[in-house]
């Protein structure tokens, strides 16, 4: 997509997405370095980032409130009441005050499921069907592009004159979302029909009867764990098979940023040829492909392997995501969006510590481990979703199963899916 062909939402989306991603990387390790500094505990520090991961468990519940309630309005209301929790920040002065760095950073948290609920939820309504592909793989472009920046932004900033100005600036950026959210240009809501519950349960329940749509987040659920589950298997083909200092991630890491640009990029054309089915199956292969590279115990192969792990880990991401907008039926879309977002990144808090248990045995036992996993996932993606639907066929079944959910929501039975239904991408 060019461009000069760029829509006015799209353009506020993407807006959006370098304003929140580069205000969310430069908070995020900033508020690591700042309890390190307050308190002195490495262990402390580390868990500052389970405060923005945590509330991806209740993904399903808070899903739920971009369901009920307005959607610009939820995205308005939740930049504006996570910047004035970061303008509490001032109030930290010593160590026994870091438990509000946690607070602020579980806000965060929560803003992110919400913010992700209600943008999946309405960008259908903001974007043409046949353009979601590529407008999410610019969303991603920005937010992995922020990432090369906003650290190194925030570190800066921290270093000069404490975690002040970096929270006041992540403010400022999070009222430029909010003022963003109110320019964009929606069609009118429709009116709410006579019954409507709105059950936390029903995005599972949709996403365990749509088989297809299931196995594809699935898949990028598995590939976006099996790149936690082999962290610490890097950092041991790193110092133990090449010989090399550990801050040679540093390198791996820049590598792997290029890597997810390039891949958010190629992710809206893909989806647009190919289909979703194809593109997260080939981010799943690209992914097992860079753990098998990983073996080769030389410096040249690890950042080659980094570039093809981040190339891989956004295909999956935007794949799933873009079909799940695709698939479902408007007034699901917030819960479904966020359980499967707990479906994707939820296996991440499980597979590091298990990865860390397996590096024991060596670097290859989970490096294998992950790319078995990853090519298994990948092969099963395409044997259950042919390619071959295309995004319009999603948009089809979409509309099928919206009208099939109001007939069961009207008779108070769960709605039951087709197996004559055409599958998406």
């Amino acid at each position: 997509m060019r461009l000069k062909s760029l829509t006015r939402n799209t353009r506020i989306f993407v807006a959006v997405s370098l304003l929140s991603g580069f205000g969310g990387a430069a908070m995020s390790l900033t508020a690591g370095v700042w309890v390190l500094d307050l308190t002195g505990s490495s262990a402390l520090a580390g868990l500052v980032g389970l405060g923005v991961f945590a509330p991806t468990l209740a993904g399903p519940l808070l899903g739920a409130a971009a369901d009920r309630l307005p959607r610009r309005a939820l995205l308005v209301t939740t930049a504006l009441l996570t910047a004035a929790a970061l303008l509490l920040l001032p109030l930290v002065r010593t160590g026994r005050d870091a438990w509000l760095i946690f607070a602020v950073m579980l806000v965060y948290g929560v803003s992110y499921v919400l913010v992700d609920a209600a943008e999946s939820a309405l960008l259908p309504a903001a974007v043409a069907a046949a353009e979601l592909g590529a407008v999410n793989g610019l969303r991603m472009t920005a937010q992995e592009g922020t990432k090369l920046v906003a650290p190194a932004a925030g570190a800066a900033l921290y270093a000069w004159h404490g975690a002040w100005p970096v929270a006041a600036l992540c403010a400022t950026l999070l009222l430029g979302a909010a003022t963003l959210y109110r320019l964009l240009r929606l069609p009118p809501d429709p009116p709410a029909p006579a019954r409507r519950r709105v059950r936390a349960r029903d995005g599972m329940a949709f996403l365990r009867a749509d088989r297809p749509l299931r196995t594809l987040v699935l898949t990028g659920g598995v590939t976006i764990g099996a790149s936690g589950f082999v962290t610490a298997a890097v950092y041991e083909t790193i110092t133990g098979d090449i010989g090399l200092p550990a801050s040679f991630a540093g390198v791996l890491g820049s590598a792997q940023g290029a890597g997810s640009i390039a891949g958010s990029l190629a992710a809206g054309a893909l989806l647009t040829r190919r289909g979703p089915a194809v593109t997260g199956a080939l981010g799943a292969a690209l992914f097992a492909a860079s753990c098998l590279g990983r073996l080769v115990p030389a410096g040249w192969a690890a950042v080659a392997c980094s570039v093809l792990a981040g190339v891989g880990l956004p295909l999956t991401l935007v794949a799933a995501m873009t079909a799940v907008q695709l698939r479902t039926p408007g007034d699901l879309l917030g819960r479904v969006s966020a359980t499967a977002s707990t479906l994707l990144f939820a296996p991440v808090a499980a597979a590091i510590p298990l990865g860390s248990a397996a590096v024991t045995l060596g670097s290859a036992p989970p490096l294998l481990l992950a790319a078995a996993a990853c090519a298994g996932t990948a092969v099963r993606l395409l044997v259950t979703h042919p390619p071959g639907g295309g995004q319009e066929a999603g948009g089809r079944v979409a509309s099928s199963r919206a009208a099939r959910a109001d007939r069961a929501a009207g008779s108070g039975r769960p709605w039951r899916r087709s197996r004559a239904m055409p599958p998406s991408g």
